[in-house]
């Protein structure tokens, strides 16, 4: 079973289905928040998990990033991007003037911030845990509320898309992670993803950077992260072209470790297409 960020309607439930696109869908399974998805998969409630990692507007999901650092012992097997597209959702009775509320997941509010000062700038902004539930939300009872989210979740919750591709960047892309127990398979195309933190003294990071540029190997993604333990002290979460199963990538990783305070490989993966 995969369980993804629910409900029904969700950029997750579209990731999931592109890349368990052989399974039945009654072995997709929804759920409320992140951390459920993640802890789920940890307690083998289910098997894998499909959870957002990144916007390419809004940067790291960095719910899912300290998850996999602090709370859980999974692994990334695979990761996804597909591009978002945005839509105004509600009852078509309502016209834009006349809606009160918009409801959406933070990050839907802020990638379309734009569009809503200019169309609908008096309406109430809520926070819901998901796209698809603000969709869901709004589709008990009609109102003059609207919601952002997809036209998969229009389609389930029985709304109408009142506008389009409301996003205020065209090139609007999220990638998804696979998360499971086991290490993921070693494809043409690979990443490998670690956190990591150093003792605090002048050029400590520097040193394990350093060490990737000796065994030439390409660094692609780096941010810091608060350590949850002491005010000013962070961790890293870099990722890495290349796999744990390659000799170069192996011996850099045991260099790293060797040097570090604090080392937790979060898995090498294929980059899926």
């Amino acid at each position: 079973m995969v369980g993804y960020l629910g409900p029904k309607g969700t950029f997750s439930e579209q990731a999931a289905l592109l890349y368990f696109n052989n399974l039945d869908k009654n072995e997709f399974v929804p759920f409320v928040t992140i951390q459920d998805v993640l802890q789920a998969v940890d307690k083998g409630k289910i098997e894998k998990g499909i959870v957002p990692i990144e916007n390419s507007i809004e940067g790291a999901v960095n719910t899912t990033i300290d998850m996999l650092a602090f709370e859980v012992d999974l692994k990334i097997q695979a990761e996804i991007v597909i591009p978002i597209s945005h839509n105004l959702i509600g009852y078509k009775e309502f016209p834009l003037s006349k809606i009160k509320q918009v409801l959406s997941h933070s990050q839907a509010i802020a990638q379309c911030r734009n569009y809503l000062y200019e169309n609908i700038p008096n309406a109430e902004i809520i926070f819901t845990s998901s796209t698809a539930e603000a969709v869901k939300q709004i589709s008990f009872s009609k109102e003059p509320k609207a919601a952002i989210g997809t036209s998969l979740a229009a389609k389930e919750y029985g709304l109408y898309i009142l506008d389009k591709d409301i996003q205020d960047k065209e090139h609007n892309k999220t990638r998804f992670v696979v998360i499971g127990k086991e290490e993921g398979k070693i494809k043409e195309k690979s990443k490998t993803s670690l956190v990591f933190s150093t003792e605090n003294k002048p050029g400590e990071l520097y040193k394990i950077l350093n060490i990737f540029s000796l065994w030439d190997i390409n660094m692609t993604k780096i941010i810091s992260r608060p350590s949850k333990t002491k005010l000013g002290e962070y961790i890293f979460f870099i990722e890495l072209e290349g796999h744990i199963f390659e000799p170069d990538m192996k011996d850099a990783l045991t260099m790293v470790q060797r040097k570090t305070s604090f080392f937790k490989l979060l898995g090498s993966y294929e980059i899926f297409e």
